[in-house]
């Protein structure tokens, strides 16, 4: 399996590339900048250079999954996290792709609910979010709460119905969920939300499978 990660440069990108490239997957890593490039290959990974805004076709060819790890940070959220969502998931589509594991956020659900500053960017990953539910692909969308870069626990809590600021989680046990997640065929159709919590992952991955 050739693997694409968007945003791959990010914090939870390059959490999710290291993993994958120790595996015996194929990994892509896209980045946006030439300057990135040895970075991310000193990894074991496979650099392309291309940009959400603009067409990402040739980052996707030839790969059988992608993981969407990108995020604007708040500076283009209908450009980055809706719009270069879509175009990605177009971009997969066209070239014969079969998974795609989205990294969504808490709160996507009821963009409304949630803090005003927030809202633009929860809009974005629910619209987002819906339109790869929409899609041919087989995919799992994970909603993690506040990030924070304290070392992984390996250990986690999910639902359908966590409550946005109702906890956090390390971004290393994000990307263990989201590496866990592409290779979990029964979390195909699945959304979840996630926090850190005192069940290991495989077993709380378990739960969402046989709800």
């Amino acid at each position: 399996m050739t693997v694409l990660i968007a945003g791959s440069h990010g914090q939870v990108g390059q959490h999710v590339t290291e993993r994958l490239a120790e595996s015996d997957r194929e990994v892509r890593a896209m980045v946006r900048d030439d300057s990135q490039v040895e970075e991310m290959e000193r990894t074991g990974a496979t650099a392309a250079v291309a940009d959400l805004t603009d067409s990402v076709d040739h980052a996707v060819e030839g790969c059988d999954a992608v993981v969407f790890a990108a995020g604007s940070g708040g500076e283009d959220v209908s450009g980055v996290d809706r719009d270069g969502a879509i175009r990605l998931i177009d971009a997969a589509t066209e070239a014969g792709a079969d998974r795609f594991v989205m990294l969504s956020s808490m709160g996507a659900d009821d963009p409304e609910a949630g803090p005003e500053p927030l809202r633009d960017y929860l809009v974005a990953k629910a619209e987002a979010d819906e339109y790869l539910r929409e899609s041919p692909l087989e995919h799992t969308i994970v909603r993690p709460g506040e990030l924070t870069n304290e070392p992984g626990t390996g250990e986690i809590r999910v639902g359908s119905d966590l409550e946005l600021g109702s906890g956090d989680i390390p971004r290393e046990d994000v990307a263990a969920v989201l590496v866990a997640a592409l290779e979990r065929d029964a979390l195909i159709g699945e959304t979840f939300e996630l926090l850190a919590g005192e069940e290991p992952i495989e077993r709380a991955l378990e739960r969402v499978d046989s709800s």
